[in-house]
């Protein structure tokens, strides 16, 4: 489906976001995560996955500058994503919100700004702030992050712009097909956080038995996986060999056996909160 880590799927506005990036989840602020994002551009990431309430967004940027400045590669060329936290929801404060992660960052502008959960009574009002940072050029799309379909179909009733993608939490284990289906139908890219469940994944024995097949990891079978199913994937590494490693998935394919055998996998499980029973 995808020939090399530069290709991008298209989101319905027409912006580029490459199909796989650099996650930063429970990376403290530091010189290792400023190493791990000077790592990935070298290896070829264009993709950079934060969040406010992550509190590295200092040490992202300034990777994110070290990284330019010894690639010669233009800010343009990079797609940036932040989120919006549960406590700064709402028209204003979103606003707000969005200032200080750019401040943060040292960015002028952001690539992906995400609602990070779906707060009850906070959603349309902090969605009206998004729009408006959209429609004012001050970022290149706009989304939500553990929306599950009843969340998209309340959001979508009052939005003037639908989101463009949709960030959730998918691997074998949780394969979301109900809300695949649903954004696929209505032009929502789905992205998948802890595509690798954290780590737990890694030693499941028929996701084992195809990784051997076809002489890669089970990390590059799952990110595979999520590729074919048309999921946009951001692992999360600072060390440079996984970094590699995680990259190294544009080079073969699953055969629909390989496909099915994992969907076959789910067990409806998440390692993170439920997006309708969270209390932050």
């Amino acid at each position: 489906m995808t020939a090399t880590i530069h290709n991008c799927t298209t989101l319905h506005n027409g912006v580029a976001m490459p199909w796989l990036g650099l996650g930063v989840f429970k990376v403290e602020e530091g010189e290792e995560l400023v190493q791990a994002i000077r790592s990935a551009i070298r290896h070829g990431y264009r993709s950079i996955d934060t969040a406010a309430i992550y509190g590295n967004e200092a040490s992202v940027g300034q990777g994110i500058r070290e990284a330019l400045a010894e690639s010669g590669l233009s800010r343009e060329q990079l797609f940036v994503t932040s989120k919006v936290w549960t406590a700064d929801m709402g028209y204003e404060e979103t606003l707000a919100a969005y200032d200080a992660s750019l401040a943060k960052l040292g960015l002028d502008y952001l690539d992906l700004y995400l609602i990070h959960w779906p707060v009850a009574g906070k959603i349309n009002d902090t969605w009206r702030a998004m729009e408006k940072l959209y429609r004012d050029g001050r970022v290149k799309a706009i989304g939500v992050s553990n929306f599950q379909v009843h969340h998209l179909e309340a959001l979508m009733e009052t939005a003037e712009i639908k989101p463009a993608v949709n960030q959730v939490e998918f691997h074998p284990l949780l394969t979301q097909a109900e809300l695949r289906a649903f954004s696929k139908s209505h032009g929502i890219q789905l992205e998948a956080w802890s595509p690798l469940m954290q780590g737990m994944l890694l030693d499941h024995p028929e996701l084992r038995d195809i990784a051997e097949a076809h002489g890669k990891s089970v990390a590059q079978i799952i990110l595979r996986w999520d590729l074919q199913h048309g999921v946009v994937a951001i692992p999360k590494s600072t060390k440079a060999h996984r970094i590699a490693e995680n990259a190294a998935v544009f080079d073969f394919e699953l055969s629909v056996e390989d496909m099915r055998l994992i969907d076959a996998l789910n067990e409806n499980r998440r390692v993170g909160p439920d997006p309708d029973n969270f209390d932050f």
